[in-house]
């Protein structure tokens, strides 16, 4: 689609409610702009189908976000504290029902046909995060920054690892409403949108009490079933108001009516199997205990549906761009005064990617077309302002374009690599490209707008840093393991394979490497993890090779023996301990083993959790409140884990004296 057609079309999706079909979008997109029409109900379907603009209501229809989402009502519970000093935060609390583009300080609420006003509340910006942390924690720190300029000069004026000491944000004035109102602790509003797009709501009251236990769990097994539905059919999303959006619509009408409970009293106090988790540099939704999987290469969530021939070339070979960026390579190549089409197209394709010459020649002309296109109309004193910073968003998105395709070429098992490294690579890559199409134009943007994109590309070098530090000691294990093993080859061997097995827990950071016998039954394996994560045998459990859901899921006879499994072409396998932890399995590497081998731990981090503490979740926020709490927490949190749990500690030594104690060595 031209950029005209995808105005249209967006204009199209926030101004209708009926139910459509795709002739009249199409049709409506048409009188806007009729450039290459043959292809536009395509471009359309394909965009429908790759993002959560509209919901497909059957073969021929859709609904859009906003004739979704102005039909149902949606709950807010003020906490104590809100309660206390007379204010409600909008914060996150307005997901996915306000038009995504709007800020929580300009929607506009109403109470009996009036406008409820607005206020300001100060205080550190930690005591007001809570209330946007929906939207992803990584993110309430630039949305209280956003809330007014005032906020935004404390923040860029502020170390960059250290919050300000105050700032003030934008809360509604519910002195009088809660007075007329009687509201109490456990009083909720209902909150209807009167206008989506406008992001303008109405509040009613709902009594402490009106609302029964079991009806309000009905709506929190829709909401949990409508979650998985997005967790299944969409994966970990672009975002969590995306994941939020489609468990909407995945919830059914359940989902959809009252009672029912606020968002964030189902994802933080009700729901114990689905949690918020760390998802490469950002954080998603899931389900509890479970690992977002990694990707293979890089994501290109910025790259649009209906790409154009030039973009599908690129992200053919894992270059997932824009024509935008493209452009923004050649501004930036203007800016440094060469015209030398060879040195654009390898910014853009890196020399580590594996292109075709057809396609390397292919993307040369469409460079030079557009380096004349540009040429004419450039002035390199407006581009003053934004070509440093173009320039240097270019280079960052080139190395992470290229560090991703080394990775690809290593003859490496991907087991060893840092969790999400192709998940937060395609972050850093996926930002810097949205920059560089920002920055794909002759005037300059606002200097505050130019500064927050100089932070940001700080930020993400710093980040891009750090990746390349894990990987390099990713690679130095990797390698000393390699040496090991060829070590234990030169020995008496027995003629028997060993293997290399990582055990890792399920929402956590909690993992070990073995080394056991390639003739030991996955009985044998199952006693090794409860030793290895000091576990006493106290539930039932099972291994089972892992589908694409919980019914697709094949459970493996524990009589099975290791390297039979291994025969049969499985690298993992997964284990489910109780109905609360499950653990990923394995294969690493087999190897000819040395004389008088034996079963050991070779690596692994974290302490292992108590196996009662209930799932990874409860065992986070013990860590929580090991780590940050009062002392009151902290004792509880102690009781619970045990008085002599170290958190984060992983002492190899004792797990392999443990091993030994079953396992003995022979001397």
């Amino acid at each position: 689609m031209t950029p005209n057609q995808e105005e249209a079309l967006y204009n199209f999706l926030e101004n209708t409610t009926a139910p459509f079909t795709l002739k009249i979008v199409t049709d409506y997109v048409r009188t806007q702009d009729s450039e290459w029409a043959e292809n536009l109900p395509l471009e359309i379907a394909a965009f429908f189908a790759s993002s959560v603009a509209a919901f497909p209501m059957d073969k021929r229809r859709w609904i859009s976000r906003r004739g979704f989402f102005e039909k149902i009502p949606f709950v807010i519970s003020p906490s104590k504290l809100e309660l206390l000093n007379g204010i409600l935060i909008p914060g996150h609390r307005c997901l996915p029902f306000a038009n995504p583009t709007k800020m929580p300080h300009e929607y506009e609420f109403f109470w009996e046909g009036e406008q409820v006003p607005w206020t300001t509340s100060e205080g550190p910006p930690d005591e007001f995060y809570p209330y946007y942390s929906i939207f992803g924690k990584e993110y309430a720190p630039q949305i209280v920054a956003r809330d007014n300029p005032e906020n935004e000069a404390a923040f860029m004026d502020s170390d960059p690892y250290d919050d300000p000491p105050e700032v003030s944000i934008h809360t509604l004035d519910m002195r009088n409403i809660f007075r007329e109102a009687a509201f109490v602790p456990g009083d909720r509003f209902v909150v209807k949108t009167r206008d989506w797009k406008a992001g303008h709501f109405d509040l009613e009251k709902v009594n402490r009490g009106e609302w029964s236990k079991p009806d309000l769990d009905k709506w929190a097994g829709a909401a949990e079933s409508g979650f998985e539905g997005s967790f299944s059919n969409m994966g970990p999303g672009a975002s969590t108001e995306e994941q939020i959006a489609f468990a909407y619509w995945y919830g059914g009408n359940r989902m959809r009516e009252l009672p029912a409970y606020s968002l964030e009293e189902f994802l933080f106090e009700v729901t114990e199997n689905i949690e918020n988790v760390d998802y490469g540099i950002e954080s998603r939704f899931w389900l509890a205990g479970k690992d977002i999987p990694d990707s293979r290469g890089l994501l290109g969530a910025s790259v649009p549906p209906d790409r154009t021939p030039i973009e599908d070339i690129l992200f053919d070979v894992n270059v997932p761009v824009s024509e935008y960026v493209i452009r923004s390579y050649v501004r930036d190549s203007l800016f440094r005064n060469e015209k030398d089409v060879g040195k654009i197209v390898e910014r853009i394709v890196p020399q580590a990617v594996s292109i075709g010459h057809m396609e390397l020649n292919i993307l040369a002309k469409f460079v030079s077309e557009t380096l004349e296109d540009l040429s004419d109309g450039y002035n390199i004193f407006l581009d003053q302002p934004m070509g440093a910073t173009r320039r240097e968003i270019g280079e960052l998105h080139n190395a992470v374009v290229e560090l991703a395709a080394q990775i690809l070429r290593w003859e490496m098992d991907e087991s060893w690599l840092p969790k999400h490294t192709f998940i937060m690579l395609s972050q850093i890559q996926e930002h810097a490209a949205e920059l560089m199409t920002d920055l794909d134009s002759d005037a300059p943007p606002p200097e505050a707008e130019l500064e927050a994109m100089d932070n940001s590309l700080e930020s993400m070098v710093e980040t891009f840093s750090d990746i390349k530090d894990m990987l390099k000691d990713a690679m130095n294990n990797y390698r000393r393991s390699n040496i090991q093993l060829v070590h234990a080859d030169r020995g008496d061997a027995s003629g028997e394979m060993w293997q290399t097995v990582q055990i890792s827990v399920g929402g956590t950071d909690v993992w070990r490497r073995v080394i056991v016998p390639g003739s030991w039954k996955l009985a044998d394996l199952h006693r090794l993890i409860q030793i290895c994560m000091d576990w006493k045998d106290s539930y039932r459990h099972h291994f089972y090779i892992a589908g694409s859901n919980d019914l697709d899921r094949k459970t493996v006879d524990q009589r099975q023996r290791v390297r039979e499994i291994r025969d049969r072409g499985i690298s993992r396998l997964e284990y489910e301990y109780g109905t609360k932890w499950t653990v990923r399995v394995i294969f690493v590497s087999s190897y000819q083993p040395g004389n008088k081998e034996t079963v050991r731990c070779v690596a692994g981090e974290g302490a292992g959790p108590p196996e009662q503490i209930g799932g990874p979740l409860r065992f986070r926020k013990m860590l929580t409140a090991l780590a940050g709490g009062n002392e009151l927490e902290r004792q509880t949190a102690l009781s619970e884990m045990g008085q002599d749990f170290v958190p984060g500690l992983f002492d190899k030594e004792k797990c392999n004296r443990n091993l030994h104690s079953v396992y003995p060595v022979d001397k």
